[in-house]
């Protein structure tokens, strides 16, 4: 017998080409330069969700599928998609271990490009602590350290991020490329980039929730959001970009605060000085927040000093807001402080090169712009006597000139225009209830796969899979399968005569004969017996739906129902809209309770960890 042997190097070789190869197909991968950002996903419990996160110490929401893929792996690729690779998922601690299990075991979390993201678990956080208050615990002021991006672990965002951070850094981003963070162990001045004249403000983004067939619903949270628009710039924005849907946000207020206003004093109050200040503003209730929030550095100091935040999206995003138009509250909350260039911590090298005391004047690079239509707002660089070197620490300059007007940095905000054609408008959604998960996922599964698209030269969606059917040869037969607008993962066993419409397909499921799925989610180990018929329903992790004969006077038949993991559900069973949970301490013979809608809160509170 002769044995072939392949040179070392030529094996690395073709096994270079072949992984490249791999990379290239798969729809995540790119090759972005370094976008200057940190990105912190919040990963917390899922208040809505708890029909599948009843036991966070198991599997939290973030690991909860969405089109067979992991939650959070939509928020993660859509990071590294835009050049940002320095991530932290923050999670309770007692979330920690199944999340630090999947980032190294789910193979589409290992998948995703170099480096992983980094597990934070401050101490104090709790299941309901206040996303404002996340931002206070000391494990994440310490573990900001440039300019950030927040956002959700439930976000699926079709939109290009990079289109966004080149807003950003068009509108607000520091002048000459100044940014905020910690440069060798010290703070950026605040004057470097222009924070002083209007400059290194924020971006968040808000989404249009009506118009999208089979997704849309007529209970979706919503917020009310107002806008005015900026100076109209010199250059025409080209065909396609931001730039026309980007404004300066002036009110946000979730719509149950707004209908809470209105219903105590029957009306909704706006203050004279906003209509003073902004002759034309836009306002929209049927957008919402999409938890996405591209913030300065200066921000953590912010949220550090008004311990009366509680969420970032009413509290911190509301009130800054208002402050860049109702006089006195910028001060109230404390944003001269915040926007001083007063470091917090000088150390000896700095109180050693203060002894010269060198005066320099501040440049205000924004007043000498050849391609501004309006000169921008008054800001203390022109108005102000002369400033103290750089190198000189702010505790050591005196205070005896009077205050100068305080310039607050806007918000930005980005709010997608209505879906006029849904075919090519991106989509952008937060999936934080049971019926947002479901129609996510199915109108994810209709998307062509990587294969299909190669086929016909179009370019793939981020979100499409290899394959819409792992192991077709795991098909029986007289099995009908859709393709079309159906995922089957990988080792999923379907009987004969079986038809499966719509649906989705966890991994390790097992479909037994007779069966029919409609607009159905499936999640991994399910099994579901013979003759068995599932319309609408979503099915937890290794649950187990029972069957029987073909010609038995009882049925299983599930409309419209939520089936907690682990749960079996008897042959017999015929039931629409139903959540079928196990509750603990009702009792030794393990007896179970079925919870209705109205004891379901729909959508998280953007006010708490979600």
């Amino acid at each position: 017998m002769h044995k072939i042997f392949t040179p070392s190097h030529q094996t690395k070789s073709r096994k270079q080409e072949k992984d490249k190869q791999s990379i290239q197909g798969m729809p995540h991968a790119t090759n972005m330069p370094y976008a200057g950002f940190q990105a912190f996903i919040l990963c917390g419990p899922g208040l809505s969700l708890n029909t599948f996160t009843s036991n966070v110490a198991d599997y939290p929401k973030a690991l909860v599928p969405i089109a067979n893929r992991p939650m959070v792996w939509y928020p993660l690729d859509w990071c590294y998609r835009m050049g940002v690779t320095n991530i932290t998922l923050i999670t309770p601690p007692e979330s920690a271990a199944p999340l630090e299990s999947a980032l190294a075991q789910n193979p589409h979390l290992t998948s995703l490009p170099a480096p992983k993201p980094e597990l934070l678990c401050p101490e104090s956080l709790t299941q309901t602590t206040g996303t404002a208050e996340i931002f206070r615990t000391p494990e994440v002021q310490k573990a900001i350290t440039s300019d950030f991006i927040v956002l959700p672990c439930d976000l699926i965002c079709d939109l290009e991020g990079s289109a966004l951070l080149q807003s950003w850094m068009v509108l607000e981003a520091g002048l000459g490329g100044a940014t905020g963070g910690i440069v060798d162990g010290q703070a950026v001045r605040m004057t470097m980039g222009g924070e002083k004249s209007g400059r290194r403000g924020g971006l968040a983004v808000w989404y249009p929730t009506k118009g999208l067939e089979g997704v849309s619903q007529k209970g979706d949270e919503t917020d009310l959001v107002a806008t005015t628009p900026l100076p109209r710039p010199a250059v025409p924005a080209p065909e396609g970009h931001l730039r026309p849907h980007v404004e300066k946000l002036v009110l946000s207020i979730p719509t149950s605060t707004v209908k809470d206003i209105t219903e105590e004093q029957k009306s909704f109050p706006l203050r004279h000085a906003l209509l003073r200040q902004h002759g034309k503003i836009k306002i929209k209730t049927s957008h919402r927040d999409a938890h996405v929030y591209f913030l300065p550095f200066w921000v953590k100091d912010m949220i550090k000093e008004n311990e009366a935040f509680d969420s970032l999206s009413e509290d911190v995003i509301g009130w800054w807001a208002k402050a860049g138009w109702q006089q006195g509250l910028a001060e109230k909350l404390n944003l001269r402080k915040v926007l001083n260039d007063t470091p917090s911590t000088p150390d000896a090298d700095d109180l050693m090169m203060a002894s010269s005391m060198q005066l320099d004047e501040e440049v205000d690079l924004a007043a000498m712009s050849t391609t501004s239509m309006s000169r921008p707002i008054a800001s203390s660089v022109n108005q102000s006597a002369d400033a103290f070197a750089s190198r000189v620490p702010g505790n050591l300059q005196t205070d005896n000139s009077p205050q100068d007007p305080l310039v607050v940095p806007p918000i930005l905000a980005y709010v997608q225009p209505p879906l006029t054609d849904a075919t090519n408008q991106p989509l952008i959604r937060r999936v934080d209830t049971s019926s947002l998960l479901l129609s996510i996922s199915l109108r994810l599964a209709k998307l062509p796969s990587v294969a299909e698209a190669a086929a016909t030269g179009a370019t793939p969606s981020p979100f499409a899979h290899n394959a819409k059917v792992a192991h077709p040869d795991m098909i029986q037969q007289q099995t009908r399968v859709s393709e079309v607008d159906s995922l089957v993962a990988e080792n999923v066993t379907i009987g004969s005569r079986v038809n499966i419409k719509e649906s989705v397909i966890g991994v390790g499921c097992s479909i037994g004969n007779g069966a029919r799925l409609t607009r159905c989610l499936l999640m991994e180990g399910c099994t579901v017996g013979e003759n068995v018929t599932l319309t609408g329903c979503i099915v937890g992790k290794r649950c187990k739906i029972e069957g029987g004969g073909p010609k038995d006077e009882d049925k299983t038949r599930l409309t419209d129902c939520e089936v907690q993991p682990g749960y079996v559900v008897k042959w017999g069973t015929e039931i629409k809209n139903e959540k079928f949970m196990v509750f603990e301490g009702l009792g030794e013979d393990g007896s179970d309770m079925d919870m209705d809608d109205e004891d379901i809160v729909s959508g998280d509170d953007d006010g708490t960890f979600a």
